[in-house]
């Protein structure tokens, strides 16, 4: 099967061009490198050509609400349209589990993207995942300030960026799939604990310590639980603490 991945080079973009590829699978790459600029679609209706199935796992340079939601939105219509044209089975757009709850920042473009995806005339199917395990390693790296990390409250239940893309490329390639599914990993966890976690494995940085920003208008329902799984999601291991034992292995 001829399949485009949007954002091949990204987080889940690259693993899920590599699970494609090693199911046979003719990958077309969608990433500026490539010379294609999905936002303002230059080389999007040449990469398409022959394509019978489009992998969306585009991620934003921003998170201020109105130009990720822009973004977001701007591209999804861009991709309905080239797809829409070569006459596209369908499209898989990986997004965020309980984004409806939320008004602002990334969350409020996925949401957007999602929607504008579903206008379209191509079939969308959306796959809902809880927050990578990677998504500790980003945190280390966005919010240390000298010897301390400062993680927002969230409760979450986090999976291995390569499960999702397993079930991405699983996704795209059935044709009875359905049209949403969320996934997750099999354990609710504490971010912030689980970012000391990882913090402990690297040895830096010193401390982490959990926050509440009520400046932030995604604060409540981030601690709430927004982003858990509902009744009826696909839990997949590895655990978080599989991976961190794969990846940062603990020293003697």
């Amino acid at each position: 099967m001829r399949i485009a991945v949007v954002g091949a080079s990204g987080r889940i973009g690259r693993e899920v061009v590599d699970v494609l590829k090693n199911q046979g699978h003719e990958v077309i790459g969608i990433t500026r490198a490539a010379g294609v600029d999905v936002y303002t679609g230059e080389g999007l209706a040449e990469a398409l050509a022959g394509v019978e199935a489009v992998v969306d796992a585009v991620n934003a340079p921003t998170t201020e609400t109105a130009a990720v939601t822009d973004f977001f939105r701007t591209i999804a219509h861009n991709v309905q349209r080239a797809a829409a044209a070569v006459a596209a089975k369908r499209i898989v757009l990986v997004s965020i589990i309980g984004i409806d709850a939320f008004t602002a920042g990334h969350y409020a473009g996925k949401l957007a993207q999602e929607q504008a995806y579903q206008d379209g005339p191509v079939p969308v199917r959306i796959m809902r995942a809880a927050q990578f395990h990677e998504f500790t390693e980003m945190m280390l790296d966005w919010t240390t300030r000298g010897d301390t990390a400062y993680v927002p409250k969230t409760r979450t239940q986090l999976v291995a960026a390569r499960t999702v893309a397993e079930k991405l490329a699983e996704l795209v390639v059935d044709e009875a799939g359905i049209e949403r599914v969320e996934i997750a990993g099999p354990q609710e966890l504490n971010l912030a604990a689980a970012t000391a976690k990882l913090a402990a494995r690297r040895g830096n940085p010193a401390h982490v310590e959990e926050i509440v920003d009520t400046d932030d208008p995604n604060h409540e329902p981030q601690a709430d639980g927004a982003l858990l799984p509902g009744p009826d999601a696909i839990l997949a291991g590895p655990t978080f603490d599989e991976w961190l034992d794969r990846l940062y292995p603990a020293q003697p």
